[in-house]
């Protein structure tokens, strides 16, 4: 995902001058919770793995903070390799946000950081930011209960979706993108492969009605859906041929707390017999949306609220794989309820999700931000293709990108228009986002951290910028964050 180039030997020499510069307490602290980045061994069909993981004192995956808990941990790096870890969904000080040289280096092996900030509450998660250590499930939960959370009668269940390959994530990434992505080139050259590519994303495409984008104008257009056909599909480490079990009461509610920490995998979430209610994404409430099926995009979380029926029974809750027929999911049960086996497979393909947006437009924050003007109105056009495997942000691979920019306290709106044939989840880091259109509709919409934009589809973001640093901006779909679609909103004082 990055490559050493002189502009890099630079970066990594000022990232060097920040490690110095870190207060004390950042360095080093005693006591706080901790994290250890290490290997460890799952079972998938009945075939043994080794991934890493990220695992606290007691080797759990993950973390839990309590309402008002900082965010006060020790991360201590036993892996082989140098890696650093991204608190997905947190708004730390940004020589905390975890990305590789901007501004802090890697975490060698056997060496300890410390981290320390107020944590932002809500369903969110922590992952490499590093591709093929993404890929190899460095990644866990990070849940932060707010007080209605310890107050309201229901159980809670995490469930953290993976998709999965035997295959080294190098050998996966070198099948995806046939030998011809330009990851891993001198940064200082990418992108001039691009530059006559039809999907390149420069600016909007001639003779498009742009009215109609993510609102059925793909007629006669084919959508790329998935990358990559993976061996497994993960709910919590574990396949339908061995699902978790979650025991629950007859007659209660359950807040199921769902991270799609996949690398290229869209899922639906499928509430099956029980009623469901979305109640907030990405760590933010919305107001609650009725139904039984939910999507959710890769780096997204949504918590969907179920009710179980007083008689009891067991109650699949399953994520099913966008335009395909894979599933994965757990399992809530009632005490003497009889597991039946669930096939990992579909009767059908699952349907493809966000196309129209509907979900998207539905959405409405509970508590939105406040009404202000923008400042400015920045339109990111994002483009690709398959052949070659390149992915640009107007038209510019991570390298020779062009920021966005604005000042500290400035709101922002921010448009993707998507030129290319497939989805892409834009996570913005250090700062949540409203949604505030979808195509040429405005409305109230969800506050997030990462937005899925649909192939051909068009969302405006409105943000207040934070912290003046450099913030980066990219597709969470890892493939295409590995092939350069990625950018960095620069905020000055």
């Amino acid at each position: 995902m990055y490559s050493l180039s002189r502009r890099g030997f630079l970066a990594a020499s000022a990232a060097t001058a920040a490690t110095l510069a870190l207060p004390a307490r950042v360095r080093a602290q005693a006591g706080g919770l901790s994290l250890t980045a290490t290997t460890r061994t799952i079972d998938v069909r009945g075939k043994s793995a080794t991934v890493w993981g990220l695992l606290d004192s007691n080797g759990k995956s993950g973390l839990v903070l309590d309402p008002g808990q900082r965010f006060a941990v020790d991360l201590k790096n036993t892996l082989a390799e140098p890696t650093l870890i991204h608190w997905h969904g947190q708004i730390p000080p940004n020589m905390q946000d975890g990305v590789p040289g901007i501004p802090m280096p890697m975490l060698e092996p056997g060496e300890s950081r410390a981290y320390d900030f107020v944590a932002r509450a809500g369903t969110h998660w922590m992952h490499a930011h590093i591709a093929e250590h993404e890929m190899n499930l460095l990644a866990a939960p990070l849940i932060v209960r707010r007080p209605e959370d310890l107050a309201a009668d229901r159980q809670e269940v995490t469930l953290m979706l993976h998709d999965f390959s035997f295959k080294s994530p190098a050998e996966v990434l070198a099948e995806i993108s046939g030998g011809t992505s330009m990851a891993g080139m001198d940064m200082e050259t990418a992108g001039q492969a691009g530059t006559d590519m039809d999907t390149s994303g420069q600016g909007s495409m001639p003779g498009m009605d742009m009215s109609s984008m993510g609102q059925g104008g793909m007629a006669g257009m084919e959508m790329d859906l998935n990358d990559y056909n993976f061996d497994a599909y993960l709910a919590n480490d574990r396949t339908l041929d061995d699902p978790e079990v979650v025991q629950v009461d007859k007659g209660g509610r359950v807040l199921v707390r769902v991270i799609n920490a996949g690398a290229a995998t869209v899922f639906w979430i499928d509430t099956g017999a029980l009623p469901g209610r979305l109640v907030a994404v990405d760590g933010e409430p919305v107001q609650p949306l009725p139904g039984a099926r939910f999507g959710v995009a890769m780096g997204q979380r949504i918590d969907v609220e179920v009710d179980v029926p007083g008689d009891g029974g067991a109650f699949p809750i399953l994520a099913l794989r966008e335009g395909a027929r894979e599933r994965t999911g757990l399992i809530l049960a009632t005490p003497g309820a009889t597991v039946t086996k669930i096939s990992d497979m579909s009767d059908g393909d699952n349907p493809v999700f966000s196309g129209d947006l509907a979900q998207e437009a539905a959405l409405r924050a509970v508590t939105a931000l406040p009404g202000r003007a923008p400042v400015s109105q920045p339109v990111l056009a994002l483009g690709g293709s398959m052949k070659p495997y390149v992915w640009t942000i107007n038209g510019q691979p991570w390298g020779t990108h062009v920021p966005v920019t604005a000042k500290s306290g400035e709101r922002v709106e921010i448009t993707f228009q998507n030129n290319s044939m497939m989805g892409h989840p834009m996570h913005l880091h250090g700062h949540a986002f409203q949604v505030v259109a979808v195509g040429m509709d405005r409305i109230a919409g969800a506050v997030r951290d990462t937005l899925h934009v649909p192939a051909m589809g068009m969302v405006t973001v409105a943000v207040d910028a934070g912290e003046a640093a450099r913030w980066v901006l990219h597709c969470h779909h890892i493939p295409h964050l590995w092939a350069g679609m990625m950018t960095e909103f620069a905020v000055s004082a």
